[in-house]
């Protein structure tokens, strides 16, 4: 394929990743108040005494609905976009490596959406909570975060950790292709540390070491796993054959 062939390829995968997303956020809205409480109370159980979210501007409740229903019809259409992310790199593989797609899918949207379950679940209440009550009950200072913002860090969270759980995916291809091999991941594992505590370092939303070690002892586990996933399914050389 010629440059101008893989652009108009890439144009076409992402019109149709972009229409099962807005299906996704079509089908979204018919149940927006209770995905919008599912996604709020919680978060807003963490307030201190007294304390409310707050909104500043006039448009900010209503993109609080689009934005709650743009994230949930991506995470409906996982599973269509990590298809179309698998059709657009398939042409530059072999005929062998074309078979992996089912579990390409597979693995990547329940990966994807593990991660995405602990950002929620774990990782993002626990930041949450940690710097809303920081100041105490007794502090001249009262914690009123403002939706717009509070979302935003809501989702770069869930995002980054879904990306993140994308690790034994990954390797998992990366193996097959011959790659990498589990002997090279164990021996890169002080460096695979270093950098899971940087990204941990930038994906919580501060300088919370609590919050950063919730978040990369699961990508240690995960790089972990990946050495295992990397030994199963790595090419045997010929003379293992």
């Amino acid at each position: 394929m010629s440059f101008l062939e893989h652009l108009d390829e890439l144009r076409r995968r992402l019109i149709i990743a972009a229409a099962a997303i807005a299906t996704g956020m079509a089908v979204a809205f018919l149940f927006i108040q209770r995905i919008v409480d599912f996604v709020m109370t919680p978060l807003n159980r963490l307030l201190p005494q007294g304390s409310t979210f707050i909104s500043y501007e006039m448009t900010e409740g209503f993109m609080l609905y689009m934005k709650v229903a743009a994230l949930t019809g991506l995470l409906i259409a996982s599973p269509v976009v990590m298809l179309q992310l698998w059709l657009f790199i398939a042409p530059g593989l072999y005929s062998h490596e074309k078979k992996f797609a089912i579990p390409f899918v597979f693995l990547g949207t329940f990966f994807f959406l593990l991660g995405a379950a602990f950002s929620h679940y774990f990782v993002f209440p626990f930041a949450f909570g940690f710097f809303a009550n920081f100041f105490g009950t007794d502090s001249y200072i009262q914690f009123m975060p403002s939706i717009g913002p509070l979302f935003g860090a809501y989702v770069k969270m869930l995002l980054a950790l879904g990306l993140v759980f994308q690790l034994p995916t990954v390797i998992f291809f990366l193996a097959r292709m011959g790659m990498v091999t589990a002997g090279w991941l164990v021996r890169k594992t002080k460096y695979a540390i270093l950098i899971i505590f940087i990204a941990a370092a930038i994906i919580t939303p501060g300088p919370d070491v609590v919050s950063q070690i919730l978040v990369a002892t699961p990508m240690i586990l995960l790089y972990g796993f990946s050495i295992g996933i990397a030994w199963a399914f790595q090419k045997k050389s010929r003379s293992e054959k």
